[in-house]
């Protein structure tokens, strides 16, 4: 008769497998402890196997790479992102400060303005400056309002602080305006301290003007303001003109030589305003002109 084979043999119990695992760990490290043989041994097998971990772990390393390349490209295309973004508000930024410093400047002018109409018949024309003189020897600038809109030879032209110059040479739509600092340009003023009254000039040179023809003994001191005196008709009284900065006295000649800085200046803003005096006061003064329309 035969026997039905058997698929599942029945092997130690758990209490005998507990034991010889046990027994075996005991003496792992009893030998660990005595001989130290094993170390060695796992040494040479963990050589003999180190490039199969490499092998192994190849995929990982390939993943990782792979991942970190890809991150590094969309960090570099998000940091391009982020520049570019920086200098779009940087570029705003500075949009907005110069429209602020502009907006300033244009409520000065306006406060000129109404200051300089409430004390003398004065009418103003706002103007933009179209171009200014980049030779050294060249003082005059041209403005964006012309015959067209009402502007005359000889007006004088302010900005927040106090006179430019004057109108010189007239075109339809723009105009020339020749600065005080030009060599051939003189306005009547007058020293707020003491009333004293002189003309300054242009030296020819960049911020610096002269008052000529006063004695040695003269009373004027360095940091006195000089302002426009009204004689001529051209320039209303009273317009900050330029600021005494040095004085030299010769004994051995007749005048002083005093040099002032004017307090204007087209390098700083952009809009001017033009005076002209109503025609009543205009009857009224002899106009003398500070520059003869159209000389150079």
């Amino acid at each position: 008769m035969e026997k039905t084979p058997q698929f599942f043999r029945n092997g130690p119990g758990p209490f005998a497998r507990l034991f010889v695992f046990a027994l075996l760990s005991f003496a792992l490290i009893a030998e660990d402890t005595r001989f130290n043989y094993f170390p060695q041994l796992r040494q040479t097998i963990g050589v003999l196997i180190h490039p199969l971990q490499k092998i192994a772990y190849f995929p990982v390393v390939v993943y990782d790479q792979l991942e970190a390349f890809i991150a590094s490209f969309y960090l570099l295309e998000e940091n391009a992102k982020l520049r570019q973004l920086y200098w779009d508000r940087r570029e705003q930024l500075l949009k907005l400060e110069a429209l602020e410093a502009e907006n300033f400047h244009l409520r000065r002018l306006l406060g000129a303005a109404q200051e300089i109409q409430a004390n003398s018949k004065t009418t103003t024309v706002l103007a933009e400056i179209l171009s200014s003189p980049r030779d050294p020897f060249n003082h005059k600038i041209t403005i964006n309002k012309g015959s067209f809109h009402g502007i005359q030879l000889g007006q004088a032209v302010i900005d927040d602080q106090g006179i430019i110059g004057q109108v010189t040479r007239l075109y339809p739509w723009s105009s020339e305006v020749t600065l005080l600092t030009d060599k051939d340009h003189s306005v009547p003023v007058q020293v707020v301290r003491n009333g004293l009254r002189s003309i300054v000039s242009g030296s020819g040179k960049n911020n610096e003007l002269e008052l000529r023809y006063l004695s040695i003994n003269t009373d004027i001191q360095r940091g006195d303001l000089l302002v426009t005196s009204g004689i001529g008709g051209i320039y209303p009284p009273g317009i900050p003109v330029a600021i005494v900065e040095k004085i030299e006295q010769d004994p051995a000649g007749d005048f002083a030589l005093i040099i002032s800085m004017p307090v204007a200046g087209v390098e700083r803003n952009r809009q001017v305003l033009v005076l002209s005096l109503v025609q009543s006061e205009l009857n009224e003064s002899s106009e003398v002109p500070a520059i003869e329309p159209g000389e150079n």
